[in-house]
């Protein structure tokens, strides 16, 4: 098993092993930084055993390790190469690391984050999770830690469930060692992945050192294009093989539900899409304290910013368009405008785009640093919108998404967000097809959200926003 389930939401298992390990040396880091700080003041008493008050070194390794995953530094190492990951590292750790401590030591002095510590302790951190990394890279095959998978199907199921993994074969936990065709289905995958029929399923996957069947055929009902093996596949399982459907696999390794083979009952009899009135009310207590303090934080930039609206293109400094919310009820959004004040003639909703014509030089800029979005606490107050959740579209692209794709409507059964795990992992949509594929992060965050999730996703999104992804 390559994978973890922490509150319904999945997280595989070498990034959990890496991140623990390096937890682990950030502690001795901030020991080691905090026992030479004190020899540098003459303190010698103090330099052995551990220490009185463990506070100073819990924070350092926390803020360090939530900086490491806003800055996507894991998924960045396997998939853009080791220069990335650095860059990242450097950027978490000195910028973001290193500014979250100051503030944090202000705050609460009572944690004793001396400069001193802060200091040395980054520059230890750095050095220990830079040689553990490339030991990681050069000892580890990372293919040899990967899950063994044969798909039963090669039809067009098939192909889809290949076509959704392969975006992303760097990172999930699996590898695909080949597709069994299902009865007399038309082969639709590549001729090189397909496997001949097993005459003994058993001897199949030990002699391949298969860890898990993936079913995906075209037809599994028995008599129909051929007999469904559910005895051979139960012989697989009783020997510690498990098998799974293309549907929840997706969910697992890709964090999305593909529509494409969604059928209302699987939502019915899942083991998701579950609410409780005290998930709620942590709910919105959460959203309030935090849009709460982020007002009391970044009032200075929120004027600013409407201020450098009014200065180049006058007012309106805000504007407001209608969105659809919980359960399809609309609700009035605010932002900072960042378009010309003709960007829509005649009121007609029109698709953003790439490099859009319509946007300011400060509209730009506001869009690549989210002020334009700042306004938007208002409506988490007014409880409109939460942190977390899908991002809240306009009535007119509701009206038309939900005829052309299926399910659509199932994103409003819970609360719109500031930020979603479908901006996370989906490029900025702006089309039919875009909107389809962003349903399906949005599908599996309906289905498992929970506080863990909204703090994983908030916490990522830092990188969102300081590299300007998916910003139109």
């Amino acid at each position: 098993m390559s994978y973890i389930r922490v509150n319904k939401h999945y997280i595989h298992l070498p990034y959990l092993f890496l991140g623990v390990i390096e937890l682990g040396l950030l502690l001795v880091a901030a020991w080691m930084a905090q026992q030479w700080q004190w020899a540098l003041t003459d303190q010698l008493a103090a330099w052995s055993g551990l220490p009185d008050n463990p506070w100073p070194q819990l924070s350092f390794a926390a803020v360090l390790s939530c900086c490491t995953l806003s800055m996507g530094v894991y998924p960045a190492m396997v998939r853009e190469g080791y220069s990335s990951m650095v860059l990242r590292t450097l950027v978490s750790f000195f910028l973001l690391g290193s500014v979250a401590l100051y503030v944090l030591n202000i705050l609460i002095p009572g944690l004793q984050l001396s400069q001193g510590m802060i200091f040395w302790g980054v520059l230890l951190a750095t050095a220990m999770v830079f040689l553990t990394r490339w030991i990681f890279l050069k000892v580890v095959d990372t293919a040899e830690l990967k899950r063994r998978v044969v798909v039963y199907g090669a039809g067009e199921r098939a192909r889809a469930l290949l076509e959704n993994l392969e975006p992303e074969k760097d990172l999930v936990g699996v590898q695909v060692v080949g597709c069994v065709p299902s009865g007399n289905e038309t082969l639709a995958v590549d001729p090189a992945l397909v496997l001949p029929t097993p005459t003994d399923w058993v001897s199949f996957v030990r002699s391949r050192q298969i860890s898990e069947i993936v079913v995906s055929p075209e037809e599994r009902r028995r008599g129909e294009g051929g007999a469904f093996p559910l005895n051979e596949l139960i012989d697989c399982k009783l020997v510690g093989v498990p098998t799974s459907d293309a549907l929840g696999f997706c969910e697992r390794e890709l964090g999305k539900i593909d529509i494409g083979l969604l059928k209302p009952g699987w939502m019915l009899f899942s083991d998701g899409f579950r609410y409780s009135r005290r998930r709620l009310l942590a709910k919105r207590l959460f959203d309030l304290t935090l849009a709460s303090l982020f007002v009391l934080v970044l009032w200075p930039f929120m004027l600013l910013t409407a201020l450098a609206v009014m200065l180049e293109s006058g007012r309106p400094v805000l504007y407001h368009q209608l969105r659809v919310g919980l359960n399809g009820k609309t609700f009035r959004i605010y932002k900072f405008r960042s378009m010309r004040q003709d960007a829509e003639k005649g009121g007609k909703a029109v698709w953003a785009k790439k490099n859009d014509s319509r946007v300011t030089r400060v509209g730009a800029f506001i869009r690549n640093t989210r002020l334009d979005e700042l306004p938007q606490l208002y409506n988490v107050i007014r409880g409109d919108m939460s942190f977390v959740g899908p991002r809240p579209e306009r009535p007119e692209f509701v009206e038309e998404l939900a005829q052309q794709i299926p399910f659509y409507d199932m994103r409003h059964k819970v609360k719109p967000g500031l930020m979603g795990w479908a901006q996370l992992k989906y490029p900025y949509g702006a089309s039919v097809e875009d909107a389809k594929h962003k349903l399906q992060y949005d599908l599996y965050y309906t289905k498992n959200h929970s506080f863990f999730m909204d703090i994983l996703i908030m916490i990522q999104t830092v990188e969102i926003v300081l590299l300007g992804k998916g910003v139109h």
